[in-house]
């Protein structure tokens, strides 16, 4: 299918998080979400070895199971402190954004089973996940992940990216029958989007965080 006509820049700047903007309604082609997953095949992985996996579920009865699960955690989120909706709270301008932000979370935890794509990517390994620092092993699945989502949004998909459902991923993980040393990364729901497109989002100045040569 032929992408929108957005530059690379564009590409990378307006594909958002979207959560209340998700139509529900629209089904979605398989043949989107295939042509997207191509071209997450396209990342880079760590010594080539692709051992990623993705679960696409589309079947309404394992749509709607998972959503149970995804809304009872994030209700348990956002009823704590590290929910989106607390943070930044002696900073006005940030803290709105925060409150808006846990709104359309808690908007898509009532939804998720009610998307018509999720996706999770997941990524071989043990059945116990290596002691120590695991950036080689995530490293190996998130870029992929990501680009998922830019090619889903070049192709008229949102997406939001949540791990929210990793805190009960056993249960995903016998839901979809993955097999012990099969790793879930992300959950990635996928569906047409409301309104015509996206802006860039607000974001820290380059200068607070940018460090050369050193800290």
């Amino acid at each position: 299918m032929p992408t929108l006509p957005l530059s690379p820049d564009e590409l990378l700047t307006t594909t958002r998080t979207v959560r209340k903007r998700l139509d529900l309604t629209r089904p979605v082609p398989m043949e989107l979400v295939r042509e997207s997953i191509e071209v997450a095949l396209q990342a880079p992985s760590g010594s080539n070895r692709q051992g990623w996996h993705w679960l696409v579920i589309t079947d309404v009865e394992r749509r709607r199971r998972i959503g149970e699960i995804y809304g009872e955690v994030t209700r348990r989120y956002l009823a704590s402190k590290a929910s989106a909706a607390s943070l930044f709270p002696d900073d006005p301008q940030r803290a709105s954004v925060q409150v808006r932000v846990g709104d359309s979370a808690a908007w898509l935890g009532e939804h998720m089973g009610d998307v018509p794509v999720l996706v999770i990517p997941c990524i071989e390994s043990t059945p116990e996940l290596p002691t120590g620092n695991q950036a080689g092993l995530w490293g190996s699945l998130l870029p992929a992940a990501w680009s998922y989502a830019l090619a889903a949004r070049a192709r008229g998909l949102g997406t939001a990216w949540t791990t929210l459902h990793l805190a009960r991923e056993a249960e995903v993980a016998e839901l979809l029958d993955l097999p012990p040393h099969v790793h879930q990364g992300a959950l990635l729901p996928t569906a047409y989007f409301t309104g015509e497109t996206f802006k860039p989002a607000s974001r820290q100045p380059l200068d607070e965080v940018l460090h050369v040569d050193g800290w």
